[in-house]
């Protein structure tokens, strides 16, 4: 079972003061009304309270430059542990229209692992510099950063402009660019504190998280909650009410989904098969693979027939076999995957040996990472080479350190998520979320690594890949209805 990374909200949300620009002029984020002081919002995972967010924005006194800060927290339950994560951001922009990001400083602490991220703009890129505890500091070079300031507040340039605004954003995670585009949206009428205002809406869509954001604003500016679908929400609190975390959820009960009964043994087998019957299912998550197969049914069920099998034997490669274009994505090296770091190399070669052939080196990487990993919920690393050090995590640890040797190994892999068959110490029959392993071998074949198996078995349920995000609708509307 996984950890659930709840994402950081990836905007900006920001106090305005005038500030002096080049040429006289000023962006269009600090003209928009916002709140004096920056926003604090209380963060609910299926109206259960797991963290707390505060963004401000603000010139820089003195200086032609906007400085913008985020701070995110979330705390739950994660098996017998309590999970922690702390992130923070400040990024410097110039502060006239389309001004640059100058510098970052990304700080993480908790879940996940410590590090300190500096960048600073070049004139070819951003110059990166990575501090690790008890590790020497990593330097390295990003292209150039395409984010303006703008981009640091989009939801109030948009409204303030009554248009639709896109542009880039430099996620703070994987130090990657994504779009990120911002529509206006009607107004509504709600009842704040007892008083009935009317309220500007608008959603913000990250091309990383593809999780349409709600934002309702007040006439003044200020947010006035953001919500990624119906299971996370973000509302606007008083610094003292939002920091406050005295009751600590457990995730696994907040996002599970109870079974009407256990899967027969024939899903638990490969070759295997299990049929579902699920509500709250909505199209754009029906993933058509060999594995996965779908029927709409009466009152918006969809019936889910997931089959498991090794690849076909004729399909399979070498490791050295040209591989389609379309699989290029999932051979990269990155802040987190680090496929290309040293001892991951040298250990994936050690794995491997003399194996040639895609699917048997395949095989041999997850049986290598679920034999040597130690099971401990809540002992979590975002990046691959902390993984490899540790040796220790939950099925998010051994999906990313089970990729990284991947392809290292130059096979293609992705991480898949979804849900996959648990029973509990309560005896209840229930899918849990959870992450696993897609290698292109010649053909898209799915492993488990924390359960050990070289095909997973029919009681995992794909409903996304590569982001948590991705799915997070699905957290408390997705219902299995049948099983059999």
């Amino acid at each position: 079972m996984r950890t659930l990374r709840v994402p950081v909200v990836a905007t900006a949300l920001v106090l305005c003061l005038a500030a002096p620009a080049r040429g006289g002029t000023t962006s269009d984020v600090l003209r928009a009304p916002r709140p004096a002081g920056g926003e604090y919002f209380g963060l609910y995972l299926v109206d259960k309270k797991v963290g707390w967010y505060f963004t401000d924005l603000d010139a820089v006194p003195g200086r032609p430059e906007v400085r913008s800060v985020a701070n995110f927290v979330f705390k739950a339950k994660v098996g017998d542990n309590i999970a922690e994560r702390k992130h923070h951001e400040e990024r410097i922009y110039e502060a006239w229209p389309g001004g640059r990001l100058l510098s970052f400083v990304i700080r993480d602490e908790g879940d996940g692992g410590d590090q300190v991220l500096t960048g600073k703009v070049t004139p070819t890129g951003f110059a990166v510099k990575r501090h690790r505890p008890g590790q020497a500091d990593d330097t390295f070079t990003l292209p150039a950063v395409k984010e303006t300031v703008e981009d640091a507040d989009q939801l109030r340039v948009a409204l303030l402009r009554g248009k639709e605004v896109s542009g880039m954003a430099l996620d703070g995670t994987d130090l990657e660019q994504y779009r990120m585009t911002t529509t206006p949206g009607a107004e509504a009428r709600r009842v704040v504190n007892g008083v009935s205002v009317l309220l500007r809406k608008a959603t913000i869509v990250s091309e990383k998280e593809k999780v349409p954001m709600e934002a309702v604003v007040a006439p003044d500016g200020a947010v006035v909650e953001m919500s990624y679908g119906s299971a996370m929400i973000a509302r606007a609190e008083p610094k003292s009410v939002a920091e406050r975390l005295d009751k600590v959820e457990g995730i696994f009960s907040l996002t599970r989904l109870v079974l009407p009964a256990p899967p027969p043994p024939s899903a638990r087998k490969v070759p295997g098969e299990w049929t579902l019957v699920v509500s709250g299912f909505p199209d754009k998550f029906h993933r058509p693979t060999d594995r996965q197969s779908y029927r709409d049914l009466a009152g918006n069920k969809t019936e889910v027939t997931i089959r498991a099998a090794p690849p076909d034997p004729a399909k399979l490669v070498k490791r050295t076999a040209p591989h389609p274009p379309d699989t290029a994505e999932y051979l990269k090296s990155s802040i987190l995957v680090e496929s290309d770091n040293p001892a991951i190399v040298t250990k994936a070669k050690e794995i491997a040996g003399s194996e040639t052939d895609s699917y048997a080196a395949a095989k041999k990487v997850v049986a290598w990472v679920n034999r040597v990993m130690k099971k401990d919920y809540g002992a979590s690393a975002d990046r691959a080479t902390d993984v490899l050090r540790t040796l220790r995590g939950d099925c998010t640890e051994h999906s990313l350190l089970s990729i990284a040797l991947l392809r290292a190994l130059g096979i293609p892999a992705r991480r898949v998520d979804g849900v996959v068959y648990v029973q509990n110490a309560d005896g209840v029959p229930a899918l849990y979320w959870h992450e696993w392993v897609e290698a292109w071998v010649g053909t898209w074949t799915q492993l488990d690594p924390t359960f050990g198996q070289p095909v997973a078995d029919a009681t995992h349920l794909t409903l996304g890949e590569e982001s948590s995000a991705e799915i997070m609708p699905l957290l408390g509307a997705l219902k299995v209805v049948a099983a059999r």
